[in-house]
């Protein structure tokens, strides 16, 4: 086993031990209803002490500190439904029900702002955005939509997203000779291999992520390039039988290995059919989204 699959099998123990890692996610409350659908009064009426103190549970590397923990918080109560359009986000009471600062509040509430979830304006105060405002492809909104309510409809439009970008990026890649990067693709497969010998999930998780963005770079168009965090947030919210790598298996392996072989051998049609390949290993993406018919 190379160095560096060791490196990262050992980095995913240490992470799957307890220890916050960069990119882990937080387990929301409501990741695990099975009901469509959530009905109650937002968190800051509600009797659950839990669900509103900040710093309760762990979080990502954007969640660190009281700041980034309140904006998870917000955010996921944003999304859900659980606070909405009808009243207005009052400084006061949030920092109140929440026991942070005012100044914390009003940088989370400002982060929120950029994120397109709120708006803050004269004589009307801080209101919830509709969702046609929010930016959508922000990583975190992602992770939101991922564990809420709309989890379906986020991960049937990340699936839609992905066929769309990432074959074109696998053809786009064979075109350039980056042998380096090329070289840790070819790592990057490696690694998942031996992750899946050893029933490591989280360190064949963690490649496949990396595999991904690598290729998207490759491609050398930045505008692509600028959607690779998009496609590292659908990887690791995809949470169910959506793409051939939400699973470790032989069959999704193959495909990799196939894609990392006809970039080597400059052939882009080949890549581009590989990666088609991966992405709709299982029938759940077929049906969503139709390999293109031949003329």
């Amino acid at each position: 086993m190379s160095t560096l699959a060791q490196t990262m099998m050992t980095a995913a123990r240490s992470s799957d031990s307890g220890l916050a890692g960069p990119g882990e996610l937080d387990r929301y409350p409501y990741a695990d209803a099975s009901g469509g659908d959530r009905v109650g009064p937002p968190v800051w009426e509600s009797a659950e002490p839990e669900l509103g103190r900040v710093g309760r549970r762990a979080t990502g590397s954007r969640g660190r500190g009281l700041h980034g923990q309140l904006v998870q918080q917000l955010g996921q109560m944003i999304v859900s439904g659980d606070l909405g359009a009808d009243r207005p986000l009052v400084p006061e009471e949030i920092g109140q029900r929440f026991e942070v600062s005012r100044t914390v509040v009003r940088e989370s509430l400002r982060v929120l702002e950029a994120k397109g979830l709120v708006s803050a304006r004269p004589n009307v105060g801080t209101r919830v955005r509709p969702v046609s405002d929010w930016n959508l492809l922000d990583p975190d909104i992602i992770e939101w939509r991922a564990f809420g309510p709309q989890r379906d409809d986020q991960r049937r439009e990340l699936s839609e997203l992905r066929w769309t970008i990432e074959p074109l990026a696998a053809r786009l890649a064979a075109g350039h000779g980056r042998e380096e990067v090329q070289q840790r693709l070819g790592d990057m497969v490696e690694i998942m291999g031996h992750a899946m010998a050893q029933g490591d999930a989280l360190t064949f998780a963690r490649a496949d992520t990396e595999f991904h963005s690598l290729l998207i770079q490759l491609a050398g168009n930045r505008m692509l390039e600028h959607l690779s965090g998009i496609v590292s947030a659908a990887l690791q919210v995809s949470g169910g039988p959506v793409t051939g790598c939400d699973r470790p298996n032989e069959a999704s392996l193959g495909h990799h290995a196939r894609i990392v072989d006809a970039l080597a051998a400059a052939d882009g049609a080949a890549a581009e059919t590989a990666m088609r390949q991966l992405i709709t290993v299982h029938p759940e993406v077929e049906r969503v989204v139709p390999a293109p018919r031949e003329h």
